[in-house]
């Protein structure tokens, strides 16, 4: 394995790019084989993946956390190029990580499949690529496949992409087969980078972890400017000052280096103590020589999605707190408050960038730190201006205002990008009808696909949009999405009564058309998986003081005329009211107990 690195080069010699695909296109494969035909990993070293450092990423097959990779090149032309590979997260939760890596880029490997064709994010990505004044290399995978067709990939990369298909390489990542003539179109296609070595420093944080011995680690991009260890820097958004202890090149592990210079990648370590200081798209800049102007792009990590996170055993709490703190180290994106629930007990209201990453999350603290958990219905941040003119907003159920107070209610929308069969296009626009979408676009592509871009409410979206999506295409579609804005809507909470008593962690948001038929449906589900008691259980979904549904729990109930054999009717009626009055005084001071699975329902209402 590569343990050391040649001194600095001449940005002439330095070639800056990143890989980017559609999920399962072959990127960290490819990400492998150039790693191993450099020599960064050997037989003893390499496993599949090695840039997917979590076990999560390793078997759903997807990139979570990007990372990166340092090494020396030695060309046909005789000279030897540093080539430095950023990794991407492939998922559009992560769209602003992937913007800011690209940002760090002079140019991108653009991988499509050749049995798939030009999917979603192909398309997301490429744009993305171009937005960013990129070169793009178009790499057809997988031609060793039976059913690879490289005319008709190439055909696609030109009517959809705009690219010229014959420079496409067609390229084998899983066995090998033509991966060296990408690197030798890496030394020729991608321009080196540029930058004042002179000039006041600036450079893109475009990823940072937490290491438990050095603190945050800033994965940066030069853009002007040289970095020494001992120079005291700047974080341009947050003005924290510190002194650099360390900096190199990423090689898989660590290289430390004398300097980094205009036009390099590499990191920074300086004694910070959490990574929410050493923000992705952040500026580094000198503390006694400062750069007049920040680098464009940089934006918080804004959550999308939020949802209640409370243990099973409320005397796991503690333990939970200790393990969001620790994730927290690791994911600066991951945003949490304490909240109680009188269902749940004391637990946390979670913001995620979007659905995989509240999965990811929730996983990786049932894994790491064996926690059982419950999860409520994932909601939206919504925005209401109360009569009074004043703007708040809204991502937990509970803080829904009384409806005589409300003066206009906004909810956020995404914009939807869909590729399907045609075949399946009746389906996928009834779906997105039932889901309050708007038609923007619609196009028939050459290969017999349509793409579709629809507006549609996020919180439509978050609610089982996807599987069925999946199930109404036979999985052929494919979706990726962007935030636009919030629009006026006609919301309502509807409130699951239990027994009588609301149970906020079974309240929802959702628009007036369908609050009664969620609320029914809820209901519906709640009668099957609710446990009958000794006592009836009426189970209610009300929209504010309207009972919009009802269902029954009817009472187990125990035969007490069994040892009446015979004899006075007056006797077994005796028995039967003395049963009668029991059951009434239980139902007043008894508790009704709600399983796990119950809250999962919201999650999903329809079979």
């Amino acid at each position: 394995m590569l343990t050391s690195m040649p001194g600095p080069m001449e940005q002439a010699f330095i070639r800056n790019f990143s890989i980017i695909a559609h999920i399962d296109h072959g990127k960290s494969t490819l990400a492998d084989r150039l790693l191993e035909i450099a020599r960064v990993t050997n037989e003893r070293t390499k496993k599949a993946q090695i840039l997917d450092t979590m076990d999560i990423e390793r078997e759903r097959g997807i990139t979570i956390k990007s990372n990166s990779a340092s090494f020396v090149y030695r060309s046909k032309n005789g000279s030897d190029y540093l080539f430095n590979l950023i990794d991407t997260p492939g998922h559009v939760d992560f769209t602003y990580e992937v913007s800011r890596s690209l940002a760090a880029c002079e140019g991108v490997l653009l991988i499509v499949d050749a049995t798939q064709g030009v999917e979603a994010q192909t398309l997301a990505n490429f744009y993305l690529a171009l937005e960013n004044e990129l070169a793009i290399i178009p790499v057809i995978n997988k031609m060793d496949l039976p059913a690879a067709d490289l005319p008709r990939t190439r055909h696609l990369i030109e009517e959809t992409l705009g690219l010229d298909g014959s420079e496409a390489l067609a390229i084998s990542a899983k066995t090998g087969e033509n991966v060296p003539d990408i690197l030798e179109a890496i030394v020729e296609r991608i321009p080196p980078p540029g930058g004042d070595l002179k000039a006041p420093c600036r450079a893109l944080i475009y990823d940072s972890y937490y290491d438990s011995y050095s603190g945050a680690v800033m994965k940066v991009r030069m853009f002007d400017g040289t970095l020494h260890p001992g120079d005291r820097i700047k974080l341009m958004s947050s003005e924290l000052e510190a002194t650099i202890t360390e900096l190199g090149y990423m090689a898989l592990v660590r290289l430390p280096q004398k300097n980094l210079a205009a036009g390099e990648v590499g990191y920074i370590v300086a004694g910070i103590k959490s990574i929410e200081l050493t923000r992705v798209g952040d500026t580094v800049t000198g503390a006694h020589r400062q750069a007049a102007q920040a680098l464009p792009g940089y934006q918080e990590a804004k959550p999308m999605v939020f949802s209640g996170l409370y243990p099973v055993a409320g005397d796991d709490y503690n333990d939970l707190k200790d393990a969001m703190q620790k994730l927290k180290l690791n994911d600066a994106a991951l945003i949490y408050e304490q909240e109680s629930s009188a269902a749940l007990g004391f637990g946390f209201r979670v913001g995620y960038l979007g659905l995989l990453h509240m999965e990811v999350v929730q996983e990786r603290l049932e894994r790491e730190f064996g926690l059982d958990l419950i999860t409520t219905a994932p909601s939206v941040k919504y925005r209401i201006t109360d009569t009074k003119g004043i703007l708040r907003e809204i991502d937990n159920p509970a803080d829904w205002p009384n409806p005589s107070t409300i003066q206009t209610m906004e909810e956020p929308f995404v914009r939807v990008t869909i590729l399907s069969p045609g075949e399946y296009l009746g389906n996928i626009i009834s779906l997105l009808q039932e889901k309050r979408a708007v038609q923007e676009n619609l196009l028939y592509l050459s290969d017999g696909k349509v793409q579709l871009i629809y507006s549609m409410p996020l919180a439509e979206m978050i609610f089982e949009f996807f599987d069925r999506l999946k199930s109404c295409s036979r999985g052929y579609a494919s979706l990726d999405y962007e935030w636009t804005d919030y629009q006026v809507s006609e919301l309502a909470k509807v409130e699951i009564l239990v027994n009588a008593e609301p149970v906020d962690a079974l309240a929802m948001i959702v628009h007036r058309a369908h609050a009664r038929e969620r609320g029914k449906v809820l209901i519906e589900k709640l009668k099957d998986l609710i446990p009958r008691h000794q006592f009836q259980i009426p189970l209610q979904a009300a929209i504010g003081s309207n009972i919009v549904a009802r269902e029954n729990i009817s009472a187990l109930r125990k035969n007490v005329t069994a040892k009446c054999y015979g004899g006075d009717i007056s006797r077994k009626r005796k028995l039967l009211e003395k049963q009668k009055e029991g059951k009434k005084r239980m139902k007043q001071i008894g508790s009704v107990t709600i399983p796990q699975e119950a809250f999962l329902a919201v999650l999903k209402s329809k079979e």
